[in-house]
């Protein structure tokens, strides 16, 4: 079933009796009644702090969550000139469907920022309402997007895979381009509404890097806000970030399908602006459990090998094999290799015929194997040092950048034959 609206009828109502509102701050949530109270009164005091004589809504988007989310928002007070709205939208499960429902009132009530913040950021504080909003206040830029410190381990799908790409075939380093927590200007609001994506898997995941992607392309002005410290629900890529390796490198495909004649004449990046002060604190130390990734890409070794030499290059291929063989002591995933099996998996997706989620189901134990790479060579670094090797990392993607181009016109060529 289609909705041509992602609000309620009530929410609806809500929102024109407001009228209007000069910045709306959207939190998409799902069951996250541990964190969500905290999350809207650091809102709050953001906006009341450094916005006093700005109108302004708080915006709740609900996923129909079981626990106690909602109840915990109705409980927080905000200052008597803010206004809060909490709101179960309509239509796919999903954040994206919780960012329309934001942006369609937002666009409604002519708001000149929309800020949006995830549900279950214990990190947060006022100072980040402040320069997440400041740049479209002060310095007319249309896209804000957050800058974080994160603990090395932390962000790995962003480290070795989204940051890598977005720079390189868009040319803007734009850090953390699924952070979750960014700013738009009241024209970017509504071309996003505008667009025919809403009743699409982009609404079901991928969301963030879609964002940012078309805020790239489409010309709109973009910085980067400095927010410190970021301390969230973490996860062990080995226990829990296979599903989200899946959607996020899913939409990556289908948007480099989509936008090929945009950054296939791109030669190089540039540096995108980091506005903003704040006092950082140390991010959070966890654990992951290496042996577990080093496990889960033998298994899939042994069950997708045969797969994996159709997908990828031979010289590719051999090299994986050899590193198959090696122990979570010494194990090592070159970054030359991974940047050749990422784009030779790019133009598998593009010329796959079947099911194109199984062919990214099938990849998974690749990225486990990457990033058991990556904390085999950082892990006696600090944090600062981890992000040279990430930097580095994106560079060798941007050098590798021929070979895609070259992949990609050569399979589009056996096609066709």
């Amino acid at each position: 079933m289609k909705f041509s609206t992602a609000l309620r009828q009530y929410s609806r109502r809500r929102v024109e009796k407001i009228k209007n509102s000069d910045i709306v701050v959207g939190i998409p949530s799902y069951n996250n009644d541990s964190t969500i109270s905290h999350v809207v009164k650091t809102v709050s005091k953001g906006l009341s702090t450094y916005f006093p004589d700005s109108k302004a809504l708080i915006m709740v988007g609900d996923g129909g969550s079981t626990d106690d989310t909602r109840e915990e928002t109705l409980n927080v007070q905000v200052e008597p000139w803010i206004e809060k709205l909490i709101t179960i939208y309509r239509g796919i499960p999903g954040k994206g469907t919780a960012l329309r429902a934001i942006f369609e009132a937002a666009e409604y009530l002519g708001a000149r920022v929309c800020v949006v913040c995830d549900s279950d950021i214990r990190s947060i504080t006022p100072e980040w309402v402040k320069n997440l909003i400041m740049p479209i206040y002060e310095e007319e830029y249309q896209f804000v997007a957050p800058y974080y410190e994160r603990y090395k381990y932390d962000g790995t799908i962003t480290n070795n895979i989204v940051y890598n790409l977005t720079r390189t075939l868009y040319g803007l380093r734009v850090r953390q381009p699924i952070g979750g927590d960014f700013a738009f200007s009241r024209k970017l609001v509504k071309f996003y509404n505008d667009q025919d994506v809403w009743e699409t898997d982009v609404a079901r995941f991928g969301i963030d890097i879609w964002l940012t992607t078309t805020a790239i392309i489409q010309g709109f002005r973009i910085c980067q806000a400095r927010l410190g410290t970021k301390i969230h629900d973490v996860k062990d890529p080995s226990e829990s970030l296979g599903p989200m390796f899946q959607q996020v490198v899913t939409t990556l495909f289908v948007l480099m399908e989509q936008n090929y004649g945009y950054w296939k004449d791109i030669k190089e990046s540039t540096p995108v602006p980091i506005l903003g002060e704040v006092t950082s604190t140390k991010p959070e130390v966890f654990n992951i459990n290496q042996e577990n990734l080093v496990e889960y890409f033998k298994t899939g070794f042994n069950h997708f090998g045969a797969l994996w030499e159709n997908v990828l290059e031979r010289e590719n291929f051999e090299e994986l094999k050899k590193i198959s063989a090696y122990s979570t002591d010494n194990f090592t995933f070159p970054t030359e290799l991974w940047c050749r099996i990422l784009y030779d998996t790019a133009v598998t997706f593009h010329n796959w015929k079947r099911n194109r989620v199984k062919l990214v189901n099938m990849m998974t134990p690749l990225y486990f194997a990457r990033i058991a790479g990556f904390v085999t060579k950082t892990k006696d670094m600090t944090n600062e040092e981890a992000e040279e090797i990430v930097e580095e990392q994106a560079e060798k993607f941007e050098s590798a950048k021929e070979y895609l181009l070259q992949r990609w016109s050569e399979k589009g060529k056996e096609e066709q034959a």
